[in-house]
């Protein structure tokens, strides 16, 4: 990764910091004086840069997905750190957030893949960061609509879709997975080719050759059948978790390039297909009503629910940013006083928090599935010790049995879970990430006091 090996030794020391303690704070996750001033200095490095950071994490992640159909979810979301701004560095690194209204801080972007048939997290293909200027101009000011899309903030998606097919050349095929903000002609003309495609809902009711729009079009289309969406429940909302029935149509369709698009160098018109899955039999507030616009072929409905299977896998990129906020690891609440610094933390952390989500999916695979093995996130001495921790949290009754083979990652989640206060009943719902990284933090509590024991013992 670094010309310095001493760099590379020191990153991965840190990284098996932030995994270990599962807690932003350098100084908290420190063991002496001189390990929290090594740590600060490499992360305040020159020669630690964000590029050589998201190079070493696509190419792992171009390793895994060698021959692999996979999902490359992309999505934004601030890191505001506008509670610090007395004495954090207000110089380079960090910017206003919301055209200078609402806040102090840096963007991330990144690409998170997946494997297309299991929905296992693989790593990043990309990570694109980014700040504003302070004091930046508003949209109206700036003319934003007459600049081309290389100036403006949207094209973070066609920028981090040509950066995902350079990084995974060994991927067999690539579905560049957006929400609505990654509407945007461009991609459509520039993106897809024999093994790159794009999936992203629809924002823009489209012209199509027919001269009719891309909408309603496919309300006109003839109901193709009916699918089960399994909705999560949402606090904020106040809505209870439900199994939404939708109907589906989906038709093939010319987009036309935009009458007024200032760059008429773009081809006039695109192929693509279209997908409409809108909920029925509901009296929720806001049933599901979507429109997926995908360069992937759709040939019949077994193909199109492939699709909208596809899209759900969206929530693992939310969960992605909930780890890294305030459910988890809590970036926006460091001690560091460095912008730079925060940014390459936090690249750092969304490397630990694919461990975790590897934890938690392995734990989630169905019954018969394979599991991937222990020693794919614990070492030796650390399985020994979750086997004695898992004797004291086995109830006398079979239902409260650890149920899982000792070598497989599952039986070390079914632990690392009821550390973190799941009961171990399979009336649960499965541990959630926030849960396995509580479990995470008493795990290597008592490893550290484990391994002392035995010290001592030994003398």
């Amino acid at each position: 990764m670094f010309k310095d090996p001493r760099l590379g030794s020191r990153g991965l020391e840190l990284n098996n910091g932030l995994f270990i303690n599962s807690i932003h704070s350098i100084q908290q996750l420190a063991t002496s004086r001189a390990q929290q001033v090594a740590f600060y200095r490499f992360l305040k490095n020159d020669k630690v840069t964000e590029d050589a950071l998201i190079k070493e994490l696509s190419g792992r992640c171009n390793k895994l997905c060698k021959d692999k159909i996979v999902l490359a979810i992309q999505d934004t979301t601030e890191i505001n750190l506008c509670s610090h701004k007395n004495r954090i560095d207000k110089t380079s690194g960090i910017g206003d957030l919301a055209d200078g209204k609402n806040g102090l801080g840096f963007m991330i972007h990144p690409s998170l893949v997946v494997d297309a048939n299991t929905c296992l997290p693989l790593g990043f293909s990309h990570i694109k960061i980014w700040n504003r200027d302070i004091d930046m101009a508003d949209k109206h000011e700036r003319d934003y609509k007459s600049l081309p899309i290389e100036e403006k903030e949207s094209n973070k998606w066609p920028e981090t879709s040509k950066e995902t097919k350079d990084s995974l050349k060994d991927a067999k095929a690539i579905i560049i997975v957006q929400d609505r903000e990654g509407d945007i002609y461009e991609q459509f003309a520039q993106v897809p080719d024999e093994k790159t495609f794009l999936l992203i809902r629809s924002k823009n009711d489209r012209r199509i050759q027919s001269n009719e729009s891309l909408w309603s079009s496919l309300s006109h289309a003839g109901l193709k059948g009916h699918y089960q969406v399994d909705v999560e429940a949402d606090q904020r909302r106040k809505t209870p978790a439900r199994a939404a029935i939708v109907e589906v149509r989906y038709v093939t369709e010319t987009i036309l390039r935009p009458k007024n698009h200032i760059n008429k160098g773009l081809p006039h018109s695109i192929k693509i297909n279209a997908i409409e899955a809108k909920e029925i039999n509901t009296a929720v507030e806001n049933p599901i009503h979507w429109r997926i616009v995908t360069t992937w072929p759709v040939e019949d409905f077994t193909e199109c629910i492939c699709v909208l299977q596809w899209y759900t896998w969206r929530w693992q990129i939310e969960e992605l940013f909930r780890t890294l906020k305030k459910e988890g690891y809590d970036i926006e609440a460091s001690e560091l006083e460095n912008p730079w610094a925060i940014r390459k933390l936090a690249i750092i952390i969304m490397d630990v928090i694919i461990k975790l989500m590897q934890m938690r999916f392995a734990y989630n695979q169905p019954e018969g599935e394979p599991s991937p093995p222990v020693e794919t996130v614990f070492r030796e001495e650390e399985q020994q010790c979750l086997k004695e921790i898992t004797k004291k949290y086995e109830g006398k009754t079979q239902k409260l049995k650890n149920p899982y083979a000792a070598n497989t990652l599952k039986w070390a989640v079914w632990t690392i879970a009821r550390l973190g206060g799941w009961k171990g009943y399979k009336s649960q719902r499965p541990p959630g990430m926030t849960t396995l990284q509580i479990g995470l933090g008493k795990f290597y509590d008592i490893f550290d006091g484990w391994g002392l024991i035995k010290d001592v013992c030994t003398r």
